[in-house]
């Protein structure tokens, strides 16, 4: 396993394969009272392999899941991998029209939908050129595939396209290269993922957050635990009833689960390592979750787009959990100001980060990819993060602000432009600016507020039902404030600081 770990690139695919052969009876994957061991994972994917070649689908191509965790979601995944294939994973939350218009953007030829999913897209199910499979119907679409072409995959292929958006029609699809996935893999090693690890899986298959974990543990042969949805209580007792020694949380996660009145009668002892991302964690949070849960706590800053990483070694360091940490090993992370010019020490800046673990770029979309580099004088490629940090006299970076106004509401990106799109289309609408407001039941949740036209009446709480009824379960607006103008700067920028400042919070 080191020795093919210490390689320049390999794949996940490979690795499967081994363990296939040393252990093929140990468990890879758990969901509910089924399993699947590594034996059965890696035919299972040969099968799968096979139904896509026999298809016609050549490497380089992709495919889409849409659906909550499952073992069937998760075979399908690395069975396309082993094909050579990208898999875009789309979130079921998304409203019909933006899973139509990612699958449209990836030019995705298949389509894997649980039930769920299934029913909730069917109005636009004709106007899809994707072939759907259902998730329930796997064994009889692979019911004639056997073996599969061998592949050789590249460094710089396409593993997946993960959305960031999608409600406006115009998708932002995030390509990550095999190379960024290994390189994920490589530096796994050193938290404690291997044969012994038993990872615990409650967030959804579709979110590069998940992915990061999920990956590791199989690449290097340990247990999945897959949880369909995520409830505190039931989230303890799998830990406890399967010993689980690793586990990837968004903060809101977090925090519902330290708030359990009985939270201390979990035997969690199995606990080696605990990682949060995807949104800001509070220190105060942290340092619980360091006192009463054991295993050490990780908290990982960084992009789906990949380049700047920080990890914070909450367990270690204390008295900085404020902050996100520091640089992870192999990584570049600098400051920048408003012309691109390098910060001076000790300033302020907008975060820009080049690592090995870098996004190939935006799916169809150089212009958009263009506006996401930074290169330094010697021509290295930075990802910008658009978000304001300063590092201490440590080298600890802290966060002072988002430059790009992202509402992170119960770990999930919300992009206050899809939902000012939405508000725009009412008849009554003349302006709209959504803001992340803090919120404890998700961290933050987006508030909108919006000027009318002249002479419209609009009843707040009946325009949010129309606008929500619009957009995906994570979109949702929490409230609406009529206002008389949105405040401007000169060149005619919403100043969405002072929005917030408005804002009269209900909860």
């Amino acid at each position: 396993m080191e020795a093919f770990l210490a390689r320049p690139f390999g794949t996940i695919p490979e690795l499967v394969r081994m363990h296939a052969a040393r252990a093929p009876r140990h468990p890879a994957l758990i969901q509910d009272e089924r399993s699947i061991d590594f034996g059965a994972l890696d035919a299972l994917m040969d099968r799968i392999a096979a139904a896509f070649q026999r298809d016609g689908l050549e490497p380089g191509r992709a495919i889409a899941i849409c659906a909550a965790n499952s073992i069937e979601y998760a075979a399908v995944f690395l069975g396309a991998l082993r094909a050579g294939l990208a898999v875009a994973p789309l979130a079921p939350s998304s409203t019909p029209e933006a899973i139509a218009s990612m699958v449209a953007d990836a030019e995705a030829s298949h389509l894997f939908l649980d039930e769920a999913a299934a029913k909730a897209i069917a109005p636009v199910l004709a106007q899809m050129a994707a072939r759907t499979i259902p998730l329930g119907g796997l064994s009889q679409w692979i019911a004639d595939a056997s073996a599969p072409r061998a592949i050789e995959a590249a460094p710089g292929d396409p593993f997946n396209i993960i959305y960031s958006s999608g409600t406006t029609g115009i998708p932002k699809g995030i390509v990550q290269p095999n190379a960024m996935r290994w390189a994920h893999v490589v530096r796994s090693a050193v938290y404690g993922y291997g044969p012994e690890a038993i990872t615990l899986i409650s967030t959804p298959l579709y979110s590069n957050t998940t992915l990061v974990s999920f990956f590791p543990t199989v690449a290097l042969g340990g247990t999945v635990v897959l949880m369909a949805k995520f409830d505190a209580a039931a989230y303890l007792a799998l830990a406890e009833r399967h010993r689980v020694t690793h586990t990837m949380l968004v903060p809101v996660q977090y925090q519902r689960i330290m708030a359990l009145a009985d939270f201390a009668r979990f035997d969690l002892s199995s606990f080696r390592t605990k990682f949060s991302t995807s949104a800001p964690f509070a220190a105060a949070l942290k340092a619980d979750i360091v006192a009463r849960w054991p295993g050490a706590l990780y908290e990982y800053y960084g992009m789906t787009e990949g380049g700047g990483t920080c990890v914070l070694f909450a367990h270690e360091f204390p008295h900085k959990l404020h902050t996100v940490g520091r640089p992870a090993p192999g990584v570049d992370l600098r400051l920048i100001d408003e012309e691109g010019r390098e910060a001076a020490p000790g300033e302020a800046g907008e975060v820009v980060g080049h690592s090995v673990a870098m996004m190939t770029g935006y799916h169809q979309q150089p212009d958009m990819t263009s506006k996401a580099e930074w290169f330094d004088r010697e021509g290295k490629r930075f990802i910008r993060t658009g978000d304001i940090g300063r590092f201490d006299e440590d080298g600890f970076l802290l966060l002072l602000d988002r430059k790009k106004d992202l509402v992170i509401s119960g770990g999930f990106n919300v992009y206050p432009s899809d939902l000012e799109a939405v508000l725009a289309r009412h008849g009554d609408v003349a302006d709209a600016a959504v803001v992340g407001v803090p919120s404890k039941k998700w961290g933050e949740t987006p508030v909108a507020f919006v000027v009318t036209r002249a002479g419209a009446t609009v009843d707040p709480e009946a325009l949010r039902e129309w606008a929500n009824a619009r957009l995906g379960a994570t979109q949702r607006i929490a409230a609406i404030e009529l206002i008389e103008s949105l405040p401007r700067s000169a060149i005619g920028k919403v100043l969405k600081r002072e929005l917030r400042g408005l804002h009269r919070p209900r909860e």
